[in-house]
């Protein structure tokens, strides 16, 4: 992010829903997605350097809300989000969620985007780049339990980045299948619609789980996780919410975004602290191993990290410049003395009364 002169720093870029779709679309959905997974993975291997906490949450009855903070010590990052499983209910979205950029050395904002979009963009390239190191080698079928707003842009990661092209979809709710279905029917997909989680999992190699019910649930149970399998649980994220029968994870090699906030809110979550698991920025700098066998079960506990965040608005912001999708927001106050913010108020209110 580069200064240009100091009296435009008040003028940030501001991305919005309508100018995020033409970004994705001028760029094409899966060249974004590759981008995104390029970004994140590149991110990942600078993993000493960033800031890392767990995402501060408030959580209520029905929902959370959730602030995701992360810097290199050069650009600082966060996004605002909520996860409310109710709202599909009352024509709502379980997620949405904003995201901002800024210069470490001034303090300035330069990037203020819609990140319901990209969210849904940036959590499927972080899946499909874990199973790069993960999946069985050739893997070409994906079921994917839950079909709802994530299932698209799952399916369309797993293809770009791997190669599936064989998908087995269930859902609670059939209307949700037949949606995805019909989604993905131009992309080159065998699609096979299933009536129940175990028929889905039948012959994939990969076992993809994106449900939102904010509980205990049980969607994989242990006897339909075969030997060599991968399983990309990312619906099991936030406290009280998993998928997977805890039998699955003691058979499986576990695979992580940050340890103590996956303790706190992923499937891992059942089971005790000191239950060994692998962060992947280990597996892609070569200091841990990913998939090491045909056997071998792995399972990527995602829950989302602040880095792949971080990661999806630098891959946006690095775009903006070519396609020219953006408006710019007077957020910063720019008085002509830095020390009188007090005089540039009393200005503009003596603007207002001689236009009055």
């Amino acid at each position: 992010m580069q200064h240009k002169n100091p009296k435009a720093l008040n003028l940030i870029r501001f991305v919005s829903v309508d100018n995020m779709m033409k970004t994705v679309l001028d760029i094409g959905i899966e060249k974004t997605i590759a981008g995104v997974a390029a970004q994140i993975e590149h991110d990942f291997k600078r993993w000493e350097l960033f800031d890392k906490t767990p995402r501060l949450a408030s959580h209520s009855a029905l929902g959370v809300i959730e602030l995701m903070p992360t810097s290199d010590g050069t650009v600082y990052g966060f996004k605002y989000v909520n996860g409310h499983p109710k709202n599909t209910k009352e024509g709502l979205q379980t997620v949405t969620a904003f995201g901002v950029l800024s210069d470490v050395d001034t303090g300035y904002p330069v990037l203020l985007s819609e990140m319901t979009i990209l969210t849904a963009i940036r959590t499927a390239a972080t899946s499909a780049m874990a199973a790069k190191y993960l999946a069985p080698a050739g893997a070409r079928c994906m079921a994917m339990i839950g079909n709802g707003a994530q299932s698209e842009f799952q399916a369309m990661a797993f293809k770009t980045l791997l190669g599936i092209d064989s998908l087995r979809l269930y859902d609670i709710d059939a209307r949700a299948t037949d949606k995805c279905a019909a989604n993905l029917a131009e992309r080159g997909f065998g699609i096979i619609k299933c009536t129940s989680a175990k028929e889905a999992v039948e012959g994939a190699q990969i076992i993809t789980t994106c449900t939102a019910d904010k509980q205990y649930a049980t969607i994989l149970t242990d006897d339909m996780v075969r030997p060599g399998v991968h399983v990309n649980a990312i619906g099991g994220d936030c406290p009280g919410k998993t998928e997977l029968q805890r039998d699955i994870l003691l058979r499986a090699d576990i695979f992580v975004e940050y340890a103590p906030q996956t303790r706190i809110e992923g499937d891992i979550q059942q089971l005790p602290q000191d239950h060994p698991v692998t962060e992947l920025w280990e597996v892609m700098t070569g200091a841990a191993k990913g998939r090491t066998s045909g056997e071998q079960i792995t399972v990527f506990d995602g829950v989302g990290f602040a880095i792949e965040d971080f990661s999806a608005l630098r891959y946006l912001n690095d775009q903006l410049d070519a396609t020219g999708r953006f408006e710019s927001l007077d957020m910063i106050a720019d008085p002509d003395e830095p020390r009188d913010l007090w005089g540039m108020v009393m200005r503009a209110a003596h603007t207002v009364v001689k236009a009055a």
